[in-house]
């Protein structure tokens, strides 16, 4: 067990001085009254909660509702190609 941890500790260590950090850093050291904006911040904030909402929620939900066997349950159509709901108006 010792050894898998020495292991896990050598590796660890090794990605840390990897040769890509040894690179000249691409952060910006400018400071912009932008990025501390109140909606800026406020958007930090949201967008990941929004992110992790839509891949955990929509796209599950999306899938769903659009599967061969339940899409006239849920009364799913597909967009046309042009994702307008001209293709829709036609079925009306």
């Amino acid at each position: 067990m010792k050894k898998v941890i020495a292991a896990g500790l050598i590796a660890g260590s090794l990605c840390l001085v990897s040769p890509a950090s040894a690179h000249e850093s691409t952060f910006n050291d400018v400071y912009e009254d932008d990025v501390m904006h109140p909606l800026r911040v406020a958007y930090y904030v949201i967008h990941p909660i929004g992110f992790a909402a839509e891949w955990l929620v929509g796209r599950p939900f999306q899938y769903i509702i659009s599967r061969d066997e339940l899409s006239n349950i849920f009364g799913y159509k597909p967009l046309g190609e042009d994702a307008t709901y001209r293709a829709m108006s036609n079925d009306m």
